[in-house]
């Protein structure tokens, strides 16, 4: 059962007029609580064109942030460098203007414009620009790899754009049509003849009712993106220019024009972004090869320095920054390749317990796979999921390392050398973590304090921190005893916004919650110490929970940061009303949505039960495992902070939590008008 479900999620129903019909209808319905009576045929509603787009952008691209909003320009530039990949253009053109709009331009063989074969009365242009799942790119007849696979990417900018112009120069004509809102607003129609022009140039403008009034192109980002394509495909020029007035603030040291083009593809990105890094074997492995079977190719680029390590991975110049199949076979490779080469040396022993996580904790990687119909996650494409992915570049890179591994053994060695240093590492810290675990256990066992999980390792474990002692107790008989731990707190927590250093180290549930986490705080603190993957704020849901749960963000944001950059901290989302009618039972989270649920869940003349927790307390140990602990069933909260100004975020922090009321009083004024908009 989905969250939403468990909290009586289901769709408005509309009830039809009072006919003698409906009114039989209802009385059989009175007789069988559990029916939906005003489902028919007339709620079943049918979306045309690209409706769905705009009615659920989301689905598409990510949902209507920033980051979904350059998610477009990427899937239009992905277009124009699956026209270079196929060996048809060799430079794109990305423009940004002073009026927000943006343009791709390549020199591709260009949109096709003649009539469609199955919709004569319109061109194949308007076909691909109106219709999901339309293009060119479902076998390999036109595009042996490409990184558009569903026919919806560009129709779903032309959705989600406020006006979009198309100019497609084929055979020595250009042609020219506009769209808005994902309708055209002109006729194809011919402009003049050509004759040194040939492709496909597309420019648009984000829709603000979709993405907001104040929602721009940002010139950084969108080079950073242009510019890492360039790198993917060497046999491409990318040239860049941006109007000179957007060039402010963020973007103040972005060019106005540039030129990129890298025939060393990723390895000369990897060189530049590194730097003057040390390296640890003095030179970076790389190779681009041919599978057998012409299945696909790859492009890879690595190597260990004493930083954090990344790994950038692509697949047919699509950015897979989820990872997926591609980068598993990528550290497959890697692993069984150096353990091959320790076997040969005699040093197999100690190498035995090294994993790929040793490997790439601080390696320095850049993988590109080019393959026909690869499968992703989701549209917006995180994430690849073709299983024969991770064979291709197995068996493309293993080969290779093994050779490079044993062109210098000096080389390989130090690289033994320095994974083992990692692996011995790794395991020291986890020796540490469950030493300070049990201290931490031995310490804390008392009343109403920390009852851990049974679980060592931090992976897959969860820490609730609830409001009480009797909600403790609940907790504690509704966990999962194997990777939930419950951490009670008596009363408010110290507002740590406006206490000296002193007094927060004087503070007794401070001071054991920092024991709890193992991680220490501020400057000290250490990711890898702490204790717990989820660490879950469990609160009463009234006004008091909410207060005593804005207290621990606060702590958590003040004293430890990074772990809520890192992902770690949640909200559970308790329920505060339970409602039973007949056999069913819903629960609401608040009077709003209790509301609601009698308006459209419970009808009929059947006795309804409802109850007001007062607080998770009162809550059976199965009533709180079912709607609030039990990861299947529940509803979690990521806190996480938005604002891309960190002194913006420390004054709201202030304004709310700080010692000044006036502040607070001021703030609540100004923002009142948003407080509709906070729905869980």
């Amino acid at each position: 059962m989905a969250p939403t479900d468990l909290f009586g999620g289901a769709g408005k129903s509309v009830p039809a007029p009072a006919t003698k019909k409906s009114q039989k209808k209802q009385k059989s319905q009175e007789n069988n609580p559990s029916g939906n009576a005003d489902y028919t045929a007339a709620d079943i509603e049918v979306l045309e064109g690209l409706e769905p787009v705009r009615r659920r952008p989301g689905m598409y691209i990510g949902g209507t942030d920033e980051k979904a909003l350059h998610h477009l320009f990427a899937e239009v530039i992905d277009n124009s460098m699956d026209e270079a990949v196929a060996g048809h253009a060799t430079w794109i053109e990305v423009e940004l203007d002073a009026e927000g709009f943006l343009s791709i331009n390549d020199n591709g063989r260009g949109i096709p414009v003649d009539p469609h074969p199955k919709f004569t009365d319109i061109s194949a242009l308007e076909v691909i620009m109106t219709t999901l799942h339309a293009g060119g790119k479902f076998d390999s007849k036109v595009y042996e790899t490409s990184g558009g696979l569903h026919g919806v990417g560009i129709s779903v900018v032309n959705a989600l754009s406020s006006v979009l112009e198309v100019e497609i120069a084929r055979n020595r004509e250009l042609f020219k049509q506009t769209y808005s809102r994902g309708l055209p607003t002109s006729t194809l129609e011919k402009i003049g003849d050509v004759h040194n022009r040939r492709g496909t140039k597309i420019r648009f403008l984000p829709d603000p009712d979709i993405f907001g009034q104040s929602a721009r192109f940002q010139p950084l980002r969108l080079l950073k993106m242009a510019r890492s394509k360039a790198y993917l495909f060497g046999g491409v020029e990318i040239r860049w220019s941006c109007a000179e007035s957007l060039l402010e603030g963020p973007s103040r040291d972005v060019p106005a024009q540039a030129v990129f083009h890298f025939p060393g593809g990723l390895k000369d990105y990897l060189a530049e972004t590194l730097g003057n890094e040390h390296l640890v074997t003095g030179e970076i492995f790389s190779g681009n090869t041919k599978s057998a079977g012409k299945h696909g190719s790859v492009e890879w680029a690595v190597t260990w320095f004493t930083g954090d390590g990344f790994v950038n991975s692509y697949c047919n110049t699509v950015p897979t920054p989820e990872g997926g199949t591609h980068e598993a076979g990528f550290r497959s490779a890697l692993l069984r390749s150096l353990k091959s080469y320790a076997e040969l040396t005699g040093n197999n022993k100690k190498l035995a317990p090294v994993t790929s996580e040793d490997i790439m904790t601080s390696a320095a990687a850049m993988l590109a796979v080019f393959m026909r119909e690869p499968e992703f996650v989701g549209q917006t494409k995180d994430r690849l999921a073709t299983v024969e992915a991770s064979k291709i570049v197995d068996v493309a890179v293993r080969d290779q390392f093994d050779i490079w591994l044993a062109a210098s053994p000096a080389r390989a060695n130090k690289l033994l050398e320095w994974v083992i240093e990692r692996s011995d590492e790794r395991l020291r810290r986890r020796k540490e973590r469950e030493i300070s675990r049990k201290s931490a256990v031995r310490k804390l066992r008392l009343p109403g304090k920390l009852a851990d999980c049974s679980r060592t390792a931090a992976e897959g474990t969860e820490l609730f921190i609830v409001e009480g002692d009797s909600a403790g107790g609940s907790a504690k008989q509704a966990r999962n005893r194997k990777i939930q731990a419950i951490l009670p707190l008596r009363g408010k927590i110290l507002n740590v916004a406006n206490a000296t250093k002193d007094k927060i180290i004087a503070n007794q549930q401070i001071s054991d919650l920092i024991q709890a986490l193992g991680c220490a705080t501020r400057a000290n603190y250490l990711e890898s110490d702490l204790r717990y993957e989820r660490i879950i704020l469990m609160t009463d849901a009234d006004v008091d929970g909410a207060h005593i749960a804005a207290l621990l963000i606060t702590f958590f944001y003040r004293e430890m940061p990074k772990l809520i950059d890192e992902g770690h901290l949640f909200l559970a989302v308790p329920p505060l009303y339970r409602i039973s009618q007949g056999g069913k039972t819903l629960y609401a989270r608040d009077d709003a949505h209790k509301d609601e649920l009698m308006e459209t869940q419970f009808k009929g003349r059947g006795k309804i039960d409802m109850s007001r927790f007062k607080g998770l307390g009162e809550m059976m140990p199965a009533q709180l495992k079912e709607t609030t602990m039990d990861p299947a069933k529940r509803t979690l909260l990521k806190v996480s902070i938005r604002d891309a100004d960190p002194e913006q975020t420390r004054d709201s922090v202030q304004k709310l939590m700080g010692n000044k009321p006036e502040a607070r009083f001021n703030f609540i004024q100004e923002n009142a008008e948003f407080a509709k908009d906070l729905d869980i």
